[in-house]
């Protein structure tokens, strides 16, 4: 049972984890390695873009795997500042759905999103999280801004 971050039954992933947890995790940071490389914006704009797409989809189908999706779970209720659990569950997963359920963009300059497309069968997870973020307020007033922090260039 399940009673907080560290504290699962079993912290080691069984050897059919490993073999996918493995595929994810290697192409996720290859992945990485090359968006958060300053010869990044050297490629064409719709090769940035379908590697971008890719690295969302691989870290939303991480998310899915329990001892992640409990990690997230403890950031969200307190193990970690209140919007890094909004970021690396709800944005994260936005950007995805957005990319995955409008493949209609070419390029990263061509994505939007407006109420009509947000609900245009249903509300699901992209009107959620839109209509979510702006309930959220830091210190009571302001908007609301994300940044990554990229630690290899300290920026």
């Amino acid at each position: 049972m399940y009673k907080g971050y560290g504290e699962m039954e079993s912290n080691i992933p069984n050897d059919k984890e490993i073999e996918v947890l493995t595929l994810f995790y290697n192409r996720f940071y290859d992945l990485y390695d090359e968006i958060t490389n300053d010869s990044f914006f050297d490629e064409q704009a719709h090769i940035r873009f379908f590697k971008l797409r890719e690295a969302f989809s691989i870290y939303k189908e991480l998310l899915s795997y329990e001892p992640i999706k409990k990690y997230v779970e403890w950031m969200k209720n307190g193990g970690r500042p209140p919007l890094e659990g909004v970021i690396a569950d709800g944005l994260f997963s936005f950007i995805r759905n957005l990319l995955l359920h409008f493949p209609v963009f070419k390029i990263w300059d061509e994505v939007y999103i407006n109420e009509n497309m947000a609900t245009w069968i249903k509300k699901g997870q992209i009107d959620k999280f839109l209509k979510k973020c702006t309930t959220i307020k830091i210190d009571g007033k302001g908007t609301l801004h994300y940044r990554i922090w990229e630690e290899k260039k300290k920026k």
